[in-house]
This record gives C-alpha cells, sequence and structure tokens, in this order.
C-alpha cells in the first residue's frame, strides 16, 4: 500500500511540475511573440546556443558526481545525469525545495544515501551562487565603466564577498557547518576540498558557458544585435543568481528576466533586451525540458547501484 501511494505521489508531483513548465513556457512564448520588434532566425548559431547549455548541464553533472564518490557514494554517469535533469524541474514550482528534495528522493532509489544526495547538491548551489556573483562583478565591470561608473564599487563588494564565502567553503569545518544548518537529519561528513575545488571550477566555466549560449541566442533571433560577450556573461550571470535567490519564485520567474533587462538596454536597446530576456527564457526551458523528456520517456524504474 505504502508503494502504491509513492508512485502515486511521484505522478501528481511529475504532473504538477510539468503544469507549471508549460504554462511557464506559453506565458513566455506569447510574451515573446508580442515584443514589436524585427525577428530573424539563424539556425547555427541557435543549435550551438543549445549545445552549450546542454555541455554545461553534462559538466556540472560529472561535478555532482565526483562530489558523491567524495563521500563514498556512486552513481554510473547516465544515472546521475536522469536524477540531475529530472530533479531539476522542481525549480518550476514555488519553494527552491522542491528540485533538491526530488534529487534526494531519486537518488535514494538508485542506492545512494539521501543525505549525500542533498549534502551535494546544498554544497554546488552554494558555489554556484558565489561563482556567480563573483563572474558578473569581473565581467560586468567592463560593461559598467563606460555607462554606470558609479555601480563598479558595489558590483566588486559584492564579487569580493562571494569569492570570500566561495573560499570558506574550501575549509572542511566551514562546509560541515553549512550542511549542520540545513539539517540533513544525520552527522554528515565534511566534504573533501578536492570535489569542492572541482565543483567551484565546474560552476566558473558553466557561467561563462551560459553566458556564451546568451550571446548566441542573440546572434540567432536578433536581426542587428549589438550585443558582445562580455555583458552576455555578467547579465546572464547576476540575473540567474537573483532568480536562485528569490527562494519563492518559480525558476526566478520575471526576477531574472527583469534584472537582465535592466544590463542589457545600454548594451542593445530596451525592446532587444526584452525581447532577448524572453528568447533566454525559453531557451532554457526548452534544454531543461528536452534533456529531461528522454529519461521520463525511456526509463522503466530505478537503477539499484550495487
Amino acid at each position: 500500500m505504502s508503494d502504491r501511494l509513492i508512485r502515486i505521489g511521484r505522478w501528481v508531483l511529475g504532473i504538477l511540475i510539468l503544469a507549471f513548465v508549460v504554462r511557464s513556457f506559453a506565458r513566455n512564448w506569447q510574451d515573446l511573440q508580442g515584443q514589436p520588434i524585427d525577428w530573424t532566425f539563424r539556425p547555427v548559431p541557435a543549435l550551438a546556443s543549445v549545445g552549450v547549455v546542454w555541455l554545461m548541464y553534462a559538466m556540472l553533472i560529472e561535478a555532482w558526481r565526483r562530489m558523491l564518490a567524495g563521500w563514498g557514494e556512486h552513481l554510473p554517469p547516465m544515472q546521475a545525469a536522469r536524477i540531475w535533469v529530472v530533479s531539476s524541474l522542481g525549480k518550476y514550482i514555488p519553494g527552491k525545495v522542491w528540485a533538491v528534495a526530488g534529487m534526494a528522493l531519486m537518488a535514494k532509489e538508485a542506492g545512494v544515501a539521501a543525505w549525500a544526495a542533498t549534502a551535494s547538491a546544498i554544497i554546488l548551489q552554494a558555489l554556484a551562487v558565489g561563482t556567480g556573483a563573483a563572474v558578473a562583478a569581473v565581467f560586468g565591470t567592463t560593461v559598467l565603466e563606460a555607462r554606470k561608473p558609479e555601480l563598479v564599487p558595489l558590483l566588486w563588494l559584492a564579487g569580493g564577498a562571494s569569492m570570500v564565502g566561495v573560499g570558506l567553503l574550501l575549509h572542511p569545518a566551514v562546509a560541515k557547518r553549512l550542511l549542520v544548518l540545513a539539517q540533513l537529519g544525520v552527522d554528515a561528513p565534511s566534504p573533501r576540498a578536492g570535489p569542492v575545488l572541482l565543483g567551484l571550477l565546474a560552476n566558473v566555466i558553466a557561467w561563462l558557458g551560459y553566458g556564451t549560449a546568451l550571446w548566441l541566442l542573440a546572434h540567432a533571433v536578433l536581426p542587428a544585435q549589438q550585443l558582445t560577450l562580455a555583458p552576455a556573461i555578467a547579465g546572464f550571470a547576476a540575473s540567474y543568481v537573483a532568480g536562485l535567490l528569490a527562494l519563492f519564485v518559480p525558476g526566478g520567474l520575471f526576477i531574472r528576466e527583469g534584472l537582465l533587462v535592466l544590463m542589457l538596454q545600454d548594451s542593445i536597446g530596451l525592446g532587444a533586451a526584452t525581447a532577448l530576456a524572453i528568447a533566454s527564457r525559453v531557451l532554457l526551458t526548452v534544454t531543461e525540458l528536452g534533456a529531461a523528456v528522454p529519461f521520463l520517456l525511456l526509463h522503466r524504474g530505478p537503477a539499484r547501484v550495487a
């Protein structure tokens, strides 16, 4: 009876997530079509943008696997990919706990300790926020120096504070304290410095890759785009981090788009920045669904790890 209830609960949760994703996509698609600019479509940069995003997913999944391995837990690459991309859809439900909770449940079904899956997700999320703010500070400086130099010290203050926080995570005692605050229900051991450092590097590269994907997207859909790489990287990193920190906004909806418009409007104009922000949301929804759907269709039950 309990197994049946769990299966029913998973189906209900899956349908709920799908409903939120579809609603988000439909709303963004309507907004995208309503933007008063001339559209174009260049398939090569569009496909390249999707490919870069998926490549960043693969790298972050491997970083997660290595973090788990540091605690003695192991997942095959495809099993880890399934858990990571499917549980990530939980971000579309209000509250940021669903993605982490889904990851813990799916990892447990695959034979991995739930606390290890949760702890690794928390550490990598903290690294993502810290490195994202730092990347935004480094690349945003080149954008703000010419247009709003008075904001540069504030940007560097935020970036510096973020890097201090990231540096502290490399200290086992600090990382363990973070896991204690997360109340995992067990006395989780401190993560090894090696996997944490790998997670740091993976997140830095991922922010650069996501910004490059946004730049490619601009080439794909804007007929006379003038976006350069630095503001694309800074804008994406800053806006995505803001969306992550907006705890009760599903997928950072509107928070991410609003900040991205603010950061890009001086470079490419308000209309183009608004259109690109919405196109970016559509792109990420497509890549997340595109990565998850094959696993949802082909999966036939939890594969246990020996």
